[in-house]
């Protein structure tokens, strides 16, 4: 026998790997990750594509437009009395007031009336794709889809005119009208006790409990059994959901100019809706200005009398004055005097007048009132100080002087509010507000929604971020292993040998299933396969981990059935014998071992007649099937494997055996669904577990080792098997592990 030790070989279990730097570990496994799963990666990128082709498509198109309006400044003209009390009622206000004032239910709500926003009168489309079949549709449709009535995708259409119901009804399910012929129609409603027949054109009404129903469709074309769907929404609802859609916003800073923008899906009600917007806040300017002159018209009237009479009285005076005393001839000083007096008291009556006013709606605490007391305090400072002056002048002077300022004072003041009174009736009859429309709406040409190649973009992005997504919450969700390194980072187990998946043993399954006979093993078949290269390598690992066994016999096992365990042990079984050693290989999964098929032998007479003594070792083995390997297969399957494996034969037989051979690789069933496994990695000097590529769990391998364990061995390393190179980021011929690439090494011809 041929000894595996070698006294220079230092313990594998002490090897060091060298790690890279976690950073860029992370980033290739991530990489390893997206590359394992590109198909998934791309497929839901395409299905995000694909919804968002079909929403860009399928969606009803919604419009946009605006109308401005201009808030004018209108300054009063005149600096006198007029022009002061015009600006106690002038209707200016910024442009951020007026915006609310747009926005408030007096304007939204009589827009709404006006249009009858209120009603929703629509075809019932088929579903998803109705809208854009009616969209590209010529004429009327059939109603129908798919054996269900009243679904229509052509050019069918409804108005209606009129269409009050009571006010429990509002908000609630629609009704249903449908097509008759001759002209009629039929409405249906849960809370009515049947349809309601009427005809287009014509006022359809209906009492209830609740109230009564009217209806007036004054347009409705459709085939017979077309159905429309109406809802009737209240004032309320409508106004505040209008108020929520429609934007306001100034046009610039300060500008006074305001711009209301809403978007739609149907054109029509777009421009109409707008341009009612800004007829009723130009309307209800027009109305507070005519109100509020209407309102000082009134102050006015009163006023003017009271004036007038004074007029007299001082002119009266000042005549009779004149009749008895003749014509006063005044000097200089006098005329200076008396035209101070005149201003002076003038403006002391404009004051006291517009304090009146401010009265009416501040207290006397009010700064504007403080102000305007100030001003009348300084004026009749200043009129008794030229009273002084008058009292020392003769007294026919300074009567004179009094009367003609009286007639004076008087006259101005009358033909100040006389003038006030005649342009306050202009504003009222007149009909002239301080606001006007700019632009009013239109009936866009283009939609703005959606954005058909921003949408099929941002699906794009969506779809490929959400396949990143999910193939990184899948790898890490699923338990099977990707990366040989988590085996001896997460249960400190030597990874012996990483197996690339060998795309050449398909075909070898192929030919063993069609019945091709002969040895049928990668390793002779495909001797410069990458897969049989590495291991190769574990031979040499191997031989290492035998040095600290008693005996030359190796377990190859897995977790499950379906890791590669026949795979590996026949292929590195031919591997050492065809490195010189002399091997025996040994099926010992009695259940279903299959070893056979792969070198050509007959399961018959086999390890289990061994074991129940019915054929001798040398009865049983195959020799030489190829080069210095013989071959034992399972035998006839027994119907309690377990016991066998126990029994003492075994043991004699494997010593047997040992003695004869270099090496003695044996076959068991997966650990963890048969105890066959613990029983014979008894009398074995090294157990392999084979771990698949993205099939074997972690957990797996633990409960595995653990079992073994409980039988007194330990797991000497693991063969990671099925690598598949063509999924990870260094491609076809190469993978990255371990801080080192694997990578294929071909054989040069030798032509």
């Amino acid at each position: 026998m041929t000894s595996f030790a070698s006294p220079s070989a230092s313990p594998v279990s002490n090897a060091v790997l060298p790690r890279e730097d976690d950073d860029v570990i992370n980033l290739s496994e991530y990489l390893d990750i997206l590359i394992d799963r590109k198909w998934l990666v791309a497929g839901i990128t395409a299905v995000a594509i694909a919804l968002g082709v079909a929403y860009a498509l399928l969606s009803t198109p919604v419009y946009q437009s605006n109308l401005l309006i201009q808030v004018e400044d209108s300054a009063p003209d005149a600096k006198n009395f007029l022009g002061d009390t015009a600006n106690l009622f002038d209707v200016k206000t910024p442009a951020t007031g007026e915006i609310q004032i747009l926005r408030s239910r007096m304007i939204m709500g009589g827009a709404v009336e006006a249009t009858r926003l209120y009603i929703d009168a629509q075809p019932r489309r088929i579903p998803l794709i109705g809208e854009w079949l009616a969209r590209r549709a010529k004429d009327l449709s059939e109603p129908g889809f798919l054996g269900l009535g009243g679904y229509v995708s052509g050019t069918e259409a409804i108005d209606i005119a009129k269409f009050d119901i009571p006010a429990a009804l509002e908000d609630q399910q629609p009704f249903m009208i449908t097509a008759q012929a001759g002209g009629q129609y039929t409405l249906a409603h849960p809370d009515l006790p049947g349809p309601l027949t009427g005809t287009v054109g014509k006022l359809l009404s209906q009492k209830m409990s609740e109230g009564t129903i009217t209806l007036m469709v004054s347009k409705l074309e459709g085939k017979p059994g077309a159905e429309f769907v109406v809802s009737r929404a209240s004032l309320l609802t409508t106004t505040e959901d209008l108020q929520r859609r429609v934007q306001l916003g100034e046009q610039g800073k300060q500008s006074n100019v305001i711009s209301v923008t809403l978007e739609d899906s149907d054109r029509d009600r777009l421009r109409r809706i707008l341009n009612e917007i800004g007829a009723q806040y130009v309307h209800q300017n027009i109305e507070r200005k005519a109100a509020e002159a209407e309102k000082t018209l009134e102050f006015l009237d009163q006023q003017l009398p009271e004036f007038k009479k004074q007029l007299e009285v001082s002119e009266d005076a000042y005549a009779g004055f004149r009749n008895k005393n003749g014509t006063i001839a005044f000097d200089e000083e006098a005329k200076a005097i008396l035209g101070q007096a005149v201003e002076l008291k003038k403006r002391l009556l404009e004051s006291e007048q517009l304090r009146r006013e401010l009265r009416s709606r501040f207290t006397a605490t009010n700064p504007k009132v403080g102000v305007i007391d100030g001003q009348i305090s300084d004026l009749r400072r200043e009129l008794d100080e030229i009273d002084g002056r008058v009292s020392a002048m003769p007294v026919v002077q300074r009567d004179a002087l009094r009367l003609e300022r009286d007639v004076r004072v008087n006259g101005e003041l009358y033909k100040s509010l006389l003038n006030s009174s005649l342009q306050l009736r202009l504003v009222k009859e007149g009909k002239v507000g301080n606001v006007r429309l700019l632009d009013k709406a239109t009936e866009p040409k283009k939609p703005v929604k959606p954005q058909k190649p921003l949408v099929v973009a941002l699906s794009l992005v969506l779809g490929l971020l959400a396949g990143i997504a999910f193939a990184i919450v899948r790898s890490k969700m699923a338990s099977g292993i990707n990366n040989p390194q988590e085996i001896e980072d997460r249960l400190g187990l030597n990874v012996y040998s990483v197996v690339p998946l060998a795309v050449e043993q398909e075909r070898i399954l192929q030919r063993i299933a069609g019945g091709v006979g002969g040895v049928q093993v990668l390793a002779i078949t495909e001797p410069e396969s990458l897969a049989i290269e590495s291991l190769r390598n574990l031979r040499i690992s191997l031989q290492l981990a035998l040095m600290e066994s008693g005996n030359n016999r190796v377990l190859i096992t897995g977790a499950t059935p379906g890791v590669g365990k026949s795979f590996v042990s026949g292929n590195f079984a031919a591997i050492m014998a065809e490195a010189g050693r002399r091997v025996l290989l040994i099926d010992a999964d009695l259940r279903k071992g299959h070893l056979h098929t792969a070198f050509g032998l007959p399961r018959k007479g086999g390890l289990a007649d061994v074991l129940t003594g019915d054929m001798t070792g040398e009865q049983a083995i195959h020799s030489q099937v190829t080069p210095n390997l013989d071959v034992l297969t399972t035998g006839n399957y027994p119907f309690n494997p377990a016991s066998m494996m126990l029994s003492s034969a075994l043991k004699e037989f494997l010593d047997a055996m040992s003695a004869r051979y270099d090496l003695v690789v044996i076959d068991s069933p997966p650990v963890l669904v048969a105890a066959d496994a613990a029983a014979v990695a008894a009398y074995a000097g090294a157990i392999l577990l084979v771990a698949r590529d993205s099939l074997t769990q972690l957990g797996e391998l633990n409960e595995s080792v653990k079992r073994l364990a409980h039988a007194g061995q330990r797991v000497s390393g693991v063969v990671f098997n099925g690598m598949d190179l063509s999924r990870r980021h260094y491609g076809s011929y190469g993978y990255k592990y371990g801080g080192y690439r694997y990578t294929e090494y071909k054989y040069k011809d030798a032509g």
